[in-house]
Protein backbone atom coordinates (compact mmCIF):
# COMPACT_ATOMS: atom_id res chain seq x y z
CA UNK A 1 0.00 0.00 0.00
CA UNK A 2 2.97 2.23 0.65
CA UNK A 3 3.51 2.65 -3.56
CA UNK A 4 -0.21 3.61 -4.22
CA UNK A 5 0.60 6.13 -1.73
CA UNK A 6 3.00 7.84 -3.04
CA UNK A 7 3.04 11.00 -5.35
CA UNK A 8 2.99 10.46 -9.04
CA UNK A 9 3.73 12.33 -11.78
CA UNK A 10 1.48 12.62 -14.53
CA UNK A 11 2.81 15.17 -17.54
CA UNK A 12 3.30 18.45 -15.73
CA UNK A 13 1.23 17.31 -13.40
CA UNK A 14 2.30 16.34 -9.54
CA UNK A 15 -0.44 14.13 -7.54
CA UNK A 16 -0.71 12.94 -4.29
CA UNK A 17 -1.04 9.47 -4.57
CA UNK A 18 -2.08 6.95 -7.17
CA UNK A 19 -5.76 6.93 -6.81
CA UNK A 20 -7.93 8.31 -9.69
CA UNK A 21 -11.87 8.56 -9.62
CA UNK A 22 -12.98 6.57 -12.72
CA UNK A 23 -16.01 9.12 -14.99
CA UNK A 24 -19.49 8.05 -13.84
CA UNK A 25 -22.50 9.59 -15.97
CA UNK A 26 -24.45 11.97 -13.36
CA UNK A 27 -27.38 13.03 -16.26
CA UNK A 28 -27.12 16.22 -13.94
CA UNK A 29 -26.49 18.61 -16.69
CA UNK A 30 -28.80 21.61 -17.69
CA UNK A 31 -30.85 21.28 -21.56
CA UNK A 32 -28.49 23.22 -23.35
CA UNK A 33 -25.56 21.03 -21.64
CA UNK A 34 -24.04 23.23 -19.10
CA UNK A 35 -22.83 21.52 -15.73
CA UNK A 36 -25.51 21.78 -13.55
CA UNK A 37 -25.50 23.86 -10.34
CA UNK A 38 -24.85 20.98 -8.20
CA UNK A 39 -21.55 20.12 -9.90
CA UNK A 40 -18.80 21.81 -8.56
CA UNK A 41 -20.14 20.74 -4.79
CA UNK A 42 -19.91 16.97 -6.51
CA UNK A 43 -16.25 17.48 -7.35
CA UNK A 44 -15.09 19.07 -4.97
CA UNK A 45 -16.26 16.33 -2.47
CA UNK A 46 -14.04 13.43 -3.93
CA UNK A 47 -10.98 15.96 -4.56
CA UNK A 48 -9.22 13.98 -1.92
CA UNK A 49 -8.93 11.60 -4.87
CA UNK A 50 -5.24 11.34 -6.44
CA UNK A 51 -6.99 12.37 -9.60
CA UNK A 52 -10.62 12.63 -11.10
CA UNK A 53 -11.65 12.38 -14.02
CA UNK A 54 -15.08 13.90 -15.01
CA UNK A 55 -18.29 11.87 -16.45
CA UNK A 56 -18.54 11.73 -20.29
CA UNK A 57 -18.84 15.22 -21.55
CA UNK A 58 -19.74 15.53 -25.63
CA UNK A 59 -17.50 17.38 -28.01
CA UNK A 60 -20.22 18.64 -29.72
CA UNK A 61 -23.83 18.52 -30.67
CA UNK A 62 -23.80 15.40 -32.26
CA UNK A 63 -21.74 13.68 -29.40
CA UNK A 64 -24.59 14.01 -27.16
CA UNK A 65 -26.24 10.09 -26.66
CA UNK A 66 -28.04 10.45 -22.81
CA UNK A 67 -30.17 12.55 -21.30
CA UNK A 68 -28.66 16.08 -19.65
CA UNK A 69 -25.42 14.88 -20.03
CA UNK A 70 -22.69 17.81 -20.09
CA UNK A 71 -20.76 19.76 -23.06
CA UNK A 72 -17.60 21.54 -23.50
CA UNK A 73 -17.84 23.07 -26.60
CA UNK A 74 -19.04 26.11 -26.64
CA UNK A 75 -19.18 29.52 -24.18
CA UNK A 76 -21.77 28.29 -21.29
CA UNK A 77 -19.90 25.06 -21.07
CA UNK A 78 -16.27 26.82 -20.06
CA UNK A 79 -18.23 29.15 -17.54
CA UNK A 80 -19.84 26.22 -16.26
CA UNK A 81 -16.56 23.55 -15.92
CA UNK A 82 -14.52 26.76 -14.69
CA UNK A 83 -17.21 26.87 -11.32
CA UNK A 84 -16.20 23.11 -11.13
CA UNK A 85 -12.31 23.40 -12.06
CA UNK A 86 -11.92 26.19 -9.29
CA UNK A 87 -14.04 24.44 -6.63
CA UNK A 88 -11.57 21.36 -7.24
CA UNK A 89 -8.76 23.26 -7.01
CA UNK A 90 -9.65 24.91 -3.95
CA UNK A 91 -10.11 21.68 -2.23
CA UNK A 92 -6.64 20.45 -3.35
CA UNK A 93 -7.47 18.15 -6.37
CA UNK A 94 -6.73 17.67 -9.88
CA UNK A 95 -9.66 17.36 -12.57
CA UNK A 96 -9.77 15.19 -15.80
CA UNK A 97 -12.53 16.36 -18.29
CA UNK A 98 -13.63 12.67 -20.03
CA UNK A 99 -14.07 13.81 -23.85
CA UNK A 100 -17.28 11.30 -24.76
CA UNK A 101 -18.97 11.16 -28.37
CA UNK A 102 -21.38 8.67 -28.39
CA UNK A 103 -21.61 8.02 -32.36
CA UNK A 104 -24.62 5.62 -32.95
CA UNK A 105 -25.41 5.19 -29.28
CA UNK A 106 -27.90 8.04 -29.17
CA UNK A 107 -31.18 8.87 -29.51
CA UNK A 108 -32.81 11.97 -31.31
CA UNK A 109 -34.98 12.34 -27.65
CA UNK A 110 -32.20 13.03 -25.69
CA UNK A 111 -30.26 16.17 -27.85
CA UNK A 112 -31.60 19.53 -28.07
CA UNK A 113 -31.34 19.42 -32.10
CA UNK A 114 -33.47 16.03 -32.12
CA UNK A 115 -31.19 15.03 -35.44
CA UNK A 116 -30.85 11.65 -36.50
CA UNK A 117 -27.24 10.03 -34.91
CA UNK A 118 -23.87 10.08 -36.74
CA UNK A 119 -21.42 6.91 -36.71
CA UNK A 120 -18.94 5.53 -39.45
CA UNK A 121 -21.63 3.92 -40.87
CA UNK A 122 -25.06 3.12 -41.31
CA UNK A 123 -25.84 0.59 -38.63
CA UNK A 124 -28.15 0.55 -35.80
CA UNK A 125 -26.27 -0.53 -32.44
CA UNK A 126 -29.95 -2.80 -31.75
CA UNK A 127 -29.85 -1.71 -28.39
CA UNK A 128 -32.63 0.41 -26.32
CA UNK A 129 -32.27 3.46 -24.81
CA UNK A 130 -34.11 5.71 -21.91
CA UNK A 131 -35.13 8.52 -22.98
CA UNK A 132 -38.06 11.23 -21.89
CA UNK A 133 -40.54 9.04 -23.20
CA UNK A 134 -39.18 5.83 -21.93
CA UNK A 135 -36.85 3.08 -23.62
CA UNK A 136 -36.87 3.14 -27.37
CA UNK A 137 -35.05 1.67 -29.69
CA UNK A 138 -31.68 3.42 -30.86
CA UNK A 139 -32.20 4.29 -34.59
CA UNK A 140 -30.47 4.07 -37.61
CA UNK A 141 -27.40 6.34 -37.59
CA UNK A 142 -26.22 8.43 -40.33
CA UNK A 143 -23.18 7.58 -41.67
CA UNK A 144 -20.28 10.25 -41.66
CA UNK A 145 -19.25 12.27 -44.85
CA UNK A 146 -15.64 12.10 -45.00
CA UNK A 147 -15.40 15.76 -44.64
CA UNK A 148 -17.56 15.47 -41.66
CA UNK A 149 -15.46 12.77 -39.99
CA UNK A 150 -12.43 15.28 -40.15
CA UNK A 151 -14.70 18.01 -38.80
CA UNK A 152 -15.63 15.30 -35.46
CA UNK A 153 -11.53 15.34 -35.00
CA UNK A 154 -11.51 18.88 -34.78
CA UNK A 155 -14.10 19.04 -32.53
CA UNK A 156 -12.38 16.54 -30.27
CA UNK A 157 -9.40 19.06 -30.70
CA UNK A 158 -11.60 21.87 -29.81
CA UNK A 159 -13.23 20.31 -26.84
CA UNK A 160 -9.97 19.45 -25.39
CA UNK A 161 -9.00 23.36 -26.14
CA UNK A 162 -11.78 24.65 -24.70
CA UNK A 163 -11.59 22.31 -21.28
CA UNK A 164 -8.15 23.78 -20.57
CA UNK A 165 -9.32 26.80 -20.94
CA UNK A 166 -12.14 25.98 -18.37
CA UNK A 167 -9.14 25.54 -16.17
CA UNK A 168 -9.00 21.63 -16.38
CA UNK A 169 -5.79 20.03 -15.39
CA UNK A 170 -6.20 17.68 -18.53
CA UNK A 171 -8.35 15.43 -20.45
CA UNK A 172 -9.49 11.92 -21.07
CA UNK A 173 -10.75 10.50 -24.43
CA UNK A 174 -13.07 7.81 -24.09
CA UNK A 175 -12.13 5.22 -26.71
CA UNK A 176 -13.89 2.13 -25.63
CA UNK A 177 -17.46 0.63 -24.55
CA UNK A 178 -19.19 1.16 -28.11
CA UNK A 179 -18.69 4.87 -28.43
CA UNK A 180 -17.58 7.31 -31.41
CA UNK A 181 -13.35 6.08 -31.32
CA UNK A 182 -14.67 1.97 -30.55
CA UNK A 183 -16.99 2.44 -33.46
CA UNK A 184 -14.10 3.13 -35.63
CA UNK A 185 -12.00 0.15 -34.64
CA UNK A 186 -14.82 -2.20 -34.76
CA UNK A 187 -15.76 -3.94 -38.15
CA UNK A 188 -19.34 -4.65 -37.36
CA UNK A 189 -19.69 -1.17 -36.99
CA UNK A 190 -17.60 0.63 -39.47
CA UNK A 191 -18.23 -0.49 -43.03
CA UNK A 192 -16.29 2.57 -45.19
CA UNK A 193 -14.29 2.50 -47.96
CA UNK A 194 -12.40 5.51 -47.75
CA UNK A 195 -9.33 6.42 -45.34
CA UNK A 196 -11.43 5.63 -42.14
CA UNK A 197 -12.43 2.30 -43.02
CA UNK A 198 -11.18 -0.91 -44.18
CA UNK A 199 -7.79 -2.26 -43.41
CA UNK A 200 -7.22 -2.07 -39.50
CA UNK A 201 -4.54 0.63 -40.16
CA UNK A 202 -7.51 2.67 -41.96
CA UNK A 203 -9.95 1.86 -38.99
CA UNK A 204 -7.34 2.62 -36.61
CA UNK A 205 -7.21 6.41 -38.19
CA UNK A 206 -9.85 8.00 -36.49
CA UNK A 207 -8.85 7.29 -32.79
CA UNK A 208 -4.92 8.38 -33.54
CA UNK A 209 -6.00 11.26 -35.18
CA UNK A 210 -7.87 12.43 -32.38
CA UNK A 211 -5.27 11.53 -29.91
Amino acid sequence: MTYVWSTFKLGNRQLPHRLAMAPMTRSRAKPAGTPGDLAPEYYAQRATMGLLITEGTQPSEDGQGYLATPGIYNDNHVAGWRKVADAVHEAGGRLFIQLMHVGRRSHPENTPHHRQPVAPSAIASGENMFTVKGMLPVPEPRELTTAEVRQTIADFANAAKRAIEAGADGVEVHGANGYLVHQFLAPNANKRTDEFGGSLENRARFAIEVE
